[in-house]
């Protein structure tokens, strides 16, 4: 008799920790916006040749060819050459490009990122600030005119989760050289966009709102059709829309940068990522898809994140769609992409790149750089 009781505890204290275990699965996937983690350190700094080389520990970040940033806690922004030089068994040195005014010494702990343009400026685009009026409030945006002129075939750009708006930009400088106009977008809880209740996302349910209300601003100064360009978590928010019947007609293309095409399998994968077994992904699921754990999570509806699964979905898409994606990404899993691919032949054309998530552009500029500006052509008639 003891014994079995003892069983029974033992059974529902482990239960107790499984339970315990999905809720910091679910808060962190959905935690506020916050500021960089700025876990790499500066070894060293190398001003004996032409040009100064920073000289990092050797990850799988550092030592991926690449164009790179690298950002500090004092605000500076420094871009990295291409190419990687090896300073032994732990160590790699990348050459730094342009301006090192601000400064970097050994010791100084900086932040490693693929957004390499901070603001429409340094992406050599003229923007003005706007704002779209959604149900939640204002969400600041960047207008961006191709050619001076509105045209009347808008290019939206999405972010993603954790990201800035200024990820985007890698994109919209193509769209805008093709003299498209571009609408850069935020959204509710996103850093930049109005905060709503506990400043938590939910993944992209609630935020297609925000976007859908930029569509509509879109419409309202003189485009006739839409691409939705979206990062990640953005792409996720781009083929919610594309779905709407609202929406019918008015959408007429998608590109879709290391998409999320199906939340369960990006958990799973980001609980690797982190170090946890695949399956304590699943663990997270109650937490965010059943009304009264999903307010004890801190969001406000239940995300029937069965919604969001595109691979189960894929006979309701119908349009143009470019997927941009990494091999190697470690977030979004690559296989999706492919898997999606085979199943809509008709509609979706896929570039893979060896490239970790959202850094496809990063590993090889120009082919990416060319892929969207040939597709945007073959697919889209100019306005």
């Amino acid at each position: 008799m003891k014994a079995g009781w003892a069983s029974a505890g033992a059974v529902t204290a482990a239960g107790g920790v499984l339970a315990g275990l999905g809720l910091v699965i679910a808060k962190s996937l959905t935690a506020p916006a916050s500021g960089r983690t700025y876990d790499l350190v500066i070894r060293d700094v190398d001003d004996s040749g032409e040009r100064p080389i920073v000289v990092l520990d050797r990850t799988p970040r550092t030592s991926a060819p690449g164009l790179y940033c690298l950002i500090a806690e004092n605000g500076g922004w420094v871009q990295l050459s291409h190419d990687v030089m090896d300073r032994g068994p732990h160590l790699v040195g990348r050459e730094v490009v342009g301006d090192l005014s601000q400064g970097l010494t050994a010791g100084d702990r900086v932040s490693w990122s693929g957004i390499v343009f901070p603001s429409p400026e340094k992406a050599g685009l003229e923007a003005t600030g706007i704002e779209v009026q959604t149900d939640v409030g204002f969400a600041p945006a960047w207008l961006v005119t191709g050619r001076g002129d509105l045209s009347t075939l808008w290019t939206i750009h999405i972010h993603g989760l954790g990201s800035p708006r200024a990820g985007t930009l890698r994109g919209v400088q193509v769209a805008s050289e093709a003299g498209l106009t571009s609408l850069v977008v935020t959204y509710r809880n996103d850093g930049e966009g109005p905060t709503v209740g506990s400043g938590r996302s939910e993944l992209g349910a609630s935020e297609a709102d925000d976007v859908r209300a930029a569509v509509r601003l879109a419409r309202e100064n003189g485009a006739r059709n839409v691409i939705l360009f979206g990062w990640s978590m953005g792409a996720s928010i781009a083929l919610q829309l594309a779905a709407d019947p609202e929406l019918r007609g008015v959408v007429t293309g998608l590109v879709l940068e290391s998409p999320v095409l199906d939340w369960v399998a990006t958990i799973k994968a980001n609980c690797e990522r982190s170090g946890l077994p695949a399956w304590t992904g699943t663990l997270a699921l109650p937490w965010l898809n059943v009304g009264r754990l999903a307010r004890l999570t801190g969001i406000t509806s239940p995300l029937a994140l069965s919604n969001f699964d595109w691979i189960a979905r894929a006979d309701e898409l119908s349009l143009p769609t470019l997927i941009l994606h990494g091999s190697l990404d470690t977030s979004s899993p690559f296989h999706l992409s492919t898997q999606l691919r085979k199943l809509r032949p008709d509609i979706v054309d896929l570039e893979a790149f060896e490239a970790d998530h959202t850094m496809s552009w990063n590993s090889d500029r120009e082919r990416w750089r060319s892929v969207l500006q040939t597709w945007l052509t073959s697919h889209t008639a100019f306005g």
